[in-house]
C-alpha cells in the first residue's frame, strides 16, 4: 500500500468488511484502516476522504455504526487530514441496505417486520454520494471535518418500502411492525427471502434500529448541492433503460458488484455445435415467428400465443413484416427486435402480457473448421411474488420449447439449400 500510495496527494478510503469470518467484521475493519493510516503516513499522503455512515453517537449505537467510528479514528490517528462523509442508506444498484428493501419488496406482498420499520433514516441516492466525494477533494474547508450526507427527505423504512413498491409498479405492501423479533431472526429472515448472506445482513438489521439523519448542514454550507428526491433514485437505480444502451439488462449493476446486485434476472442459457457456416446459421435464427413458425414445439407455441391473445396480448396474430429479414424495431409475433448485429447477435424482448421483462438472444459463434456454434439465452426479470412464480411454472417446458426451437434451427441451417 505505501508503494501504491506514494506520490498521491489524496486518498479515498471506502472499505467495509461485514463478510470476515466468524462475524469479526469490526476488529477486521479496524486493522484495515490502521494499515492504510499507516501506508498513507509512510507514503506522504496529504489528505484522506472516508465514506462512513451517519447514526447518532452514543453506548446504543449498533456494532455495525460503532465498527465505522473507530475506523474514523484510525484513519485519523498518524495526523493526516481527514475528511469523513457520513451517509445513511445509499440509493444504487449494489448497495447491500438498498438490495435488501429491493428484494423484501419485490418477494413479499406482506410483510411481518421488527419494530425498526417505524424508525427514521435520510437516504441519499449514489449520484448525489459521488458529488459529495468528488467536491470535497476541491473545497480545502472540509479538511479535517465530519460532514453528514444526506438526501431532501427523512423517511421512516415503511415510507422507503411504500417508494419502492410505486418504482416497482407494485401494489404496496402490507407491513406488520412486531415488538419480538430480534436482529438475529430478522438476519435470517432477510437471508431465507433475499440472496444476501446473513452475515451481511445480521449488522444492517442491527443498525436498523438506530435514527440515522444528518444533525447539521455543514455539508451543504461548504458543497453547495441539492440532492434529488429519493423517489428520483430509486427510479434510477432499478434498472432502466438507459440511452445508447444496447439492451436492458446492461444498465445498474456493472463488472465488480456482488451477484446479488441489481435485483433478479434469471437467465436459461444453452449452446449446440452445427455444421453450417456463421452466415447461413444467422439466415435461419432470423426466420424464426409469423409463418415460418418456431421450429419446435408448435403446439406450445400457438398454445401461449393464444393464452396471451386471452388476456389482452399480441399473441400469434401479429405475425412479422417479412419472412426472411429482420430489422432493428421489427415485430415478432409477441417479441420485438431491439438488437440485432449481422451474422452474430440477434436479441428479441417480449411484449407479451408477463409479471417482469423477458428477452430472447441468439448469438452465433464462428468455429476455425468453417462451422459455427448457436448459443441462446433467455433471461427473466420477475416483477413481485408473480413473477417468480411464472418463471418456476414455465422453467420446466424450457427443456422442450427451446431445445426443440434450437435443434430445428440448426437442422434448417445445415440443409445444402436452406429454404
Amino acid at each position: 500500500m505505501e508503494a501504491a500510495l506514494r506520490g498521491v496527494d489524496l486518498a479515498y478510503y471506502l472499505i467495509h468488511s461485514m463478510m470476515a469470518a466468524g462475524g469479526a467484521y469490526a476488529r477486521r475493519d479496524q486493522e484495515l484502516a490502521d494499515a492504510f493510516a499507516a501506508a498513507a503516513a509512510a507514503a506522504g499522503c496529504r489528505r484522506i476522504v472516508y465514506l462512513g455512515g451517519l447514526g447518532e453517537t452514543g453506548s446504543d449505537l449498533s456494532e455495525h455504526l460503532g465498527s465505522r467510528r473507530e475506523v474514523e479514528a484510525a484513519l485519523a490517528s498518524t495526523g493526516i487530514p481527514l475528511t469523513v462523509l457520513r451517509a445513511a442508506m445509499i440509493i444504487g444498484s449494489g448497495s447491500a441496505s438498498f438490495e435488501i428493501l429491493r428484494y423484501l419488496v419485490e418477494r413479499l406482498p406482506v410483510m411481518v417486520t421488527p419494530r425498526w420499520v417505524q424508525t427514521e433514516c435520510q437516504p441519499i441516492g449514489v449520484r448525489d454520494v459521488l458529488h459529495y466525494l468528488v467536491a470535497c477533494a476541491d473545497i480545502p474547508e472540509t479538511a479535517g471535518r465530519t460532514l453528514d450526507i444526506g438526501g431532501p427527505e427523512i423517511l421512516t423504512y415503511r415510507q422507503l418500502m411504500h417508494l419502492m413498491s410505486d418504482a416497482r409498479g407494485l401494489k404496496r405492501r402490507v407491513i406488520l411492525p412486531l415488538p419480538v423479533l430480534t436482529p438475529r431472526l430478522s438476519s435470517l429472515w432477510i437471508h431465507l427471502v433475499t440472496p444476501l448472506s446473513r452475515h451481511i445482513a445480521r449488522p444492517l438489521a442491527e443498525g436498523l434500529k438506530n435514527r440515522v439523519v444528518c444533525r447539521n448542514d455543514l455539508a451543504r454550507r461548504l458543497i453547495p448541492h441539492q440532492p434529488e428526491p429519493i423517489a428520483h433514485a430509486i427510479a434510477k437505480a432499478l434498472d432502466a433503460p438507459r440511452p445508447h444502451k444496447s439492451s436492458w439488462f446492461d444498465a445498474g449493476a456493472i463488472p465488480g458488484d456482488p451477484d446479488w446486485a441489481g435485483g433478479t434476472t434469471f437467465r436459461d442459457r444453452r449452446r449446440l455445435a452445427t455444421a453450417a457456416p456463421a452466415e447461413r446459421l444467422f439466415r435461419s435464427v432470423c426466420r424464426i415467428g409469423g409463418s415460418n413458425g418456431w421450429y419446435g414445439s408448435s403446439f406450445l407455441w400457438r398454445l401461449r400465443g393464444w393464452m396471451d391473445r386471452l388476456i389482452g396480448g399480441p399473441g400469434l396474430r401479429r405475425g412479422r413484416r417479412d419472412p426472411e429479414v429482420l430489422g432493428f424495431g421489427d415485430p415478432v409475433d409477441f417479441w420485438r427486435v431491439t438488437g440485432i448485429e449481422a451474422n452474430r447477435r440477434l436479441e428479441l424482448r417480449a411484449e407479451m402480457k408477463l409479471p417482469g421483462i423477458a428477452t430472447l438472444e441468439f448469438l452465433v459463434h464462428r468455429r476455425p473448421d468453417g462451422g459455427s456454434d448457436l448459443e441462446q439465452t433467455a433471461r427473466f426479470k420477475p416483477l413481485g411474488l408473480a413473477g417468480l412464480l411464472y418463471w418456476y411454472a414455465v422453467l420446466p417446458f424450457h427443456g422442450i420449447v427451446f431445445r426443440g426451437m434450437m435443434q430445428g434451427i440448426r437442422s434448417h441451417a445445415e440443409q445444402k439449400t436452406p429454404s
